[in-house]
C-alpha cells in the first residue's frame, strides 16, 4: 500500500521510525503550533496531533496538522471516537487526505469525566477497531460504510494505539490482534515505564505473529522529575510506573531529575532499537517539546533517513 505516507516509506526501507508528539493549543493561536513544531523540523519522522486530548477542549486535530504540514512536518492526524458519529468521521477523513494529511491515528478517546467538560454527550457510535476498519474500507475497497462507492478514496496509512499494561494484561495481546485483523498499519503504544511487562507483550505479539503484519512504535515519556512520576503513578488511568522508577528519582537530586529522566528514556530507546518486534519509537515529550532535538540527539536518533 502507498499512502504517501513518510513514516510508511521509513518503514518498508527498514530504518527504525522515530515519532514524536504535538498538542494543540487551548485557543486559536497559530504561533503557538508553530512554537512547538519548529523543535521537532527534522528530529521526527511524523509528528501526533492530538485530539482534544483529556478530553478538554482544543484547536481541532486537522486544523493543527495542515500548521504543521505548512511548518515542515508530517503530521498523524488522531480521530477520537468519543465526538463524532460516522458521517462526520468519514467527512472528516476525506477533507483530511483533499488537503494533504496521509497518517491517522484511531482512537477511542479520554473519557469525558476527565476534562472541562464533564457533562458532554459521548458519541461513540463506533469503536476504534471499527474506525481503523471502516478507514480500510474506505482506502482498499473505496467504499463508504454503507456501501457507496467513494470517488477518490482516502489513501491513509492507518494507525492504532495499545496499552500492554492495562488489566487484564493476558487479553491485551488479544486486543492488539483485533486491531492488526481491522486493518492498522502501525501501532503506538501507551507510555512505558514497565519495560518487564513490555518485553512480555512484545513476546506474545511475535510468536502469535502480529509483528509481522504491524509495525509496532513503543511510546517512551522522558520523566522530567519525580513528582511528574508520582502523579502518573496516581493519577493517569492506563499508567503502570514502577517503584523502580519513583526509586531511582529519588536518588538524584532536584535539579538533575529531568536529565536522570531523560538518560532513563535513552536507555529504553537503546533496549527498542535491538528488541525483535519493535519497528520504532514514539516519543511523547509531554508539553517538552524543546526538548526533543537534545533527547534525540542522545538517543542517537539523528540525522534522520530520508526516503
Amino acid at each position: 500500500m502507498k499512502s504517501g505516507s513518510n513514516l510508511e516509506k521509513i518503514l518498508q526501507a527498514g530504518h527504525f521510525a522515530f515519532t514524536g508528539e504535538l498538542g494543540p493549543p487551548r485557543g486559536a493561536n497559530v504561533e503557538a503550533v508553530k512554537e512547538k513544531a519548529k523543535h521537532l523540523v527534522g528530529c521526527v519522522d511524523m509528528v501526533n496531533i492530538t485530539d482534544n486530548q483529556t478530553a478538554m477542549v482544543r484547536m481541532s486535530s486537522w486544523a493543527a496538522s495542515l500548521i504543521a504540514i505548512e511548518a515542515g512536518l508530517e503530521p498523524n492526524y488522531q480521530m477520537v471516537c468519543r465526538d463524532r458519529n460516522r458521517l462526520a468521521m468519514q467527512s472528516d477523513i476525506l477533507g483530511a487526505y483533499a488537503l494533504g494529511i496521509r497518517n491517522i491515528l484511531c482512537l477511542s478517546g479520554d473519557h469525558m469525566q476527565f476534562g472541562d467538560h464533564p457533562h458532554a454527550k459521548g458519541v461513540f457510535d463506533i469503536d476504534s477497531i471499527q474506525l481503523v476498519s471502516t478507514i480500510k474500507k474506505m482506502r482498499d475497497e473505496g467504499k463508504f460504510l454503507g456501501g457507496e462507492v467513494i470517488d477518490t478514496p482516502p489513501k491513509m496509512f492507518i494507525g492504532a494505539a495499545a496499552n500492554p499494561f492495562a488489566d487484564p494484561f493476558e487479553w491485551r495481546v488479544y486486543r492488539l490482534a483485533k486491531k492488526v485483523k481491522a486493518g492498522a498499519d502501525f501501532v503506538q503504544t501507551q507510555c512505558i515505564f514497565n519495560m518487564e511487562k513490555m518485553r512480555e507483550w512484545v513476546k506474545r505479539s511475535n510468536d502469535m505473529g502480529l509483528t509481522e503484519n504491524v509495525a509496532i512504535l513503543a511510546g517512551v515519556t522522558p520523566m522530567k522529575s519525580l513528582g511528574m512520576a508520582r502523579y502518573m503513578k496516581r493519577n493517569v488511568p492506563g499508567m503502570d510506573v514502577p517503584d523502580y522508577v519513583i526509586k531511582r528519582l529519588q536518588g538524584v537530586e532536584k535539579n538533575k531529575q529531568a536529565d536522570e529522566g531523560i538518560k532513563m528514556a535513552c536507555e529504553q530507546i537503546e533496549e527498542f532499537k535491538e528488541m525483535k518486534g519493535v519497528a520504532g519509537i514514539h516519543l511523547m515529550a509531554i508539553e517538552w517539546e524543546h526538548m526533543v532535538p537534545e533527547i534525540a540527539e542522545r538517543a542517537k536518533m539523528l540525522p534522520r533517513p530520508k526516503v
